[in-house]
């Protein structure tokens, strides 16, 4: 079901101040997009198979600029990579947990994701993707 750790999400007031880190760590920042109905502006770092994701709200109602109002920067969610989306949220909500996404949505990259309620999940907020590439 699961096949990796597809990225991390940080969520950032500044995506140019924290690409700076990264940079100076001697990564490269590439794949930057915004992905407007979810209101957010997002750079990737390839970290070996796994990838950091930098969110900057692009507006005062962004789920992640709540966050950040409400949690400060820092780990927004894990994404985890599966090879059956429709397939992986049916398991789960016959399982009884709470997703927030019960039907894939667009996410960056032409990738289709769902996130799983961090009431279910012990507090994390678990993001599950499908078609990335790593050749992109």
């Amino acid at each position: 079901m699961i096949k990796k750790i597809d990225h991390i999400g940080i969520a950032v007031r500044n995506i140019e101040k924290a690409k700076k880190l990264y940079k100076l760590l001697g990564l490269e920042v590439s794949g930057e997009e915004v992905v407007e109905d979810q209101r957010v502006k997002i750079a990737f770092i390839q970290v070996g198979e796994t990838r950091i994701e930098l969110l900057e709200p692009t507006s005062d109602d962004s789920p992640v600029m709540k966050f950040i109002e409400k949690r400060g920067e820092g780990i927004h969610h894990i994404a985890l990579e599966v090879e059956d989306l429709e397939g992986t949220l049916r398991l789960l909500a016959e399982s009884g947990l709470e997703l927030i996404d019960k039907e894939p949505r667009k996410g960056a990259h032409s990738t289709r994701i769902a996130f799983i309620h961090p009431k279910s999940t012990n507090g994390v907020l678990l993001e599950l993707c499908e078609g990335y590439s790593s050749t992109h």
